[in-house]
């Protein structure tokens, strides 16, 4: 059974950072805007309408990539997209790292692309036996089910309490969410995985 509460003294989840985890239930304004045929851009805001988080990028070696950065600019973590046969794969690193680096906060699985609802697997660096492991965290959620929720175990930490939109706007490459991220949760690691649940779909 899904369990919707959060109760004090609950670990902080801190994938990213811990200036990204506050005592309080963050919510947040994710704007998307798409150039071209793979060019998309993200800019997440508070509530007061200050600039947290931006994300961009690009097709990288015919894959996507998507680079996080501060309000500053500064590069904070990338994520790359690998796709096989049957499913997809991203991992994320830290900074704007290179092809080669090693480094990984953590790696989401998309297991079947033949789902309705979208379900994204998200494994830690230390979680590794493939074929005997659980994820640590997973994502369910899809475009024309305007939804997306992030749990830890049956516990929600995170959902889009709006996803507002017209056909208009889609058709102007523009969408706006609205995000809700339970208490001491690495929002930006939440952003991350929305993300990474949009990019699956387009």
């Amino acid at each position: 059974m899904e369990n919707s509460g959060w109760d004090y003294g609950v670990p902080i989840i801190n994938i990213v950072g811990e200036n990204f985890c506050v005592p309080y239930t963050m919510e947040m304004l994710v704007k998307k805007r798409i150039h071209g045929m793979s060019n998309a851009h993200y800019d997440v805001f508070d509530i007061s309408g200050n600039l947290l988080l931006q994300v961009d990028g690009s097709l990288w070696k015919f894959q996507k990539k998507r680079v996080m950065r501060d309000p500053a600019g500064i590069p904070l973590l990338t994520m790359r997209q690998k796709s096989f046969k049957w499913r997809k794969e991203w991992t994320v690193h830290p900074g704007e790292s290179s092809e080669d680096n090693n480094d990984i906060l953590f790696r989401v699985e998309q297991p079947s692309p033949l789902h309705i609802k979208t379900k994204l697997e998200v494994f830690l660096p230390n979680n590794n036996i493939i074929g005997k492991r659980a994820p640590d965290f997973y994502v369910t959620g899809s475009f024309t089910s305007l939804s997306f929720k992030v749990y830890r175990g049956k516990t929600v930490i995170c959902q889009v309490a709006n996803h507002n939109y017209t056909w208009g706007s889609i058709c102007k490459g523009k969408e706006n969410f609205k995000v809700r991220v339970h208490p001491e949760v690495d929002y930006s690691f939440i952003t991350a995985l929305l993300v990474i649940l949009e990019e699956n779909e387009t």
